[in-house]
């Protein structure tokens, strides 16, 4: 690991100096409304990208909406974070594109190919991980057995696969015949973002990969991510740590009521006067 997450100080150097190397492109943002949006940045920008939400709308029950006509994009290699207040729709939006909650209208795309509520186990053979945010391990199963279960649809690849996590997760390797019930909060999350690599995904959808963990563990956890992301992997990542979210993505989609509220970079929209009064003052506590 290239930062020590024990080292607060270092943490902080090293996302600024990654904040700096992402560069400084300019991204519009607009208020959420009821009114018509225009997308045409959305559009430009969005052309080619990996995997791609347009106009979605989407919820649990019939004829409730939680996703009001949300846009996303994730260019190849990009690490995009989905920041707002509770019940905003983030993890609902993560959700839809996962094929877990149903799409009534808009699309999703992977590659350019139409991935609309297809099901969660033909998009991971298409190359999409997912991480959910609790329940993310098998508890009565070893560390070993749960990365088995992340390439059950390729068991052969295990080997290959289990050799590039344990070179993100070496103490994964290390601890492989202990049971991942026994595990603590932070290291479950290894297992969780390990098993979801075990399919050699081209993108990995996490679903606020530092909940409930310590402050160190948390640093932890977004070291974590920048290294799946320096792989090459296109992270999406929902999170309630809006500030530390910001700190180390791409890009960033402020979500409120279903709707997109800003985006930008993730330095755009840390130092955004508007988003810090209306967001990230309560959500930097939450």
């Amino acid at each position: 690991m290239s930062v020590s997450p024990n080292d607060p100080a270092e943490f902080e150097r090293e996302i600024d100096l990654d904040a700096q190397q992402r560069g400084g492109h300019h991204y519009p943002h607009h208020a959420p409304s009821t009114e018509h949006v225009d997308r045409s940045d959305h559009l430009d920008r969005a052309e080619g990208a990996v995997v791609r939400m347009d106009e979605i709308v989407a919820g649990y029950i019939p004829g409730v909406n939680i996703i009001n006509g949300a846009d996303l994009y994730a260019q190849q290699g990009e690490l995009v974070g989905i920041i707002g207040p509770n019940g905003a729709g983030k993890s609902t939006l993560l959700k839809a594109l996962f094929g877990l909650v149903k799409v009534r209208s808009g699309t999703v795309t992977l590659e350019g190919e139409d991935i609309t509520n297809m099901r969660a186990d033909q998009l991971v053979a298409r190359g999409i991980g997912f991480v959910p945010q609790t329940n993310n391990v098998f508890p009565s199963l070893t560390i070993e057995e749960n990365l088995q279960m992340g390439c059950f649809q390729r068991p052969q690849a295990f080997t290959e696969r289990f050799e590039f996590v344990s070179g993100l997760f070496p103490a994964l390797a290390d601890r492989r015949k202990q049971r991942a019930g026994s595990l603590s909060g932070g290291e479950r999350q290894m297992v969780a973002m390990g098993r979801a690599l075990m399919m050699d995904p081209s993108v990995l959808l996490l679903d606020e990969p530092s909940a409930g963990l310590s402050p160190v563990l948390t640093d932890e956890a977004f070291v974590r991510v920048r290294e799946i992301n320096k792989t090459g992997v296109t992270v999406v990542m929902v999170e309630q740590n809006a500030a530390r979210c910001l700190q180390i993505v791409d890009r960033g989609y402020v979500l409120d009521q279903g709707r997109n509220a800003y985006t930008g970079t993730g330095r755009q929209l840390a130092n955004d006067p508007k988003v810090i009064e209306l967001y990230l003052g309560t959500l930097a506590k939450a």
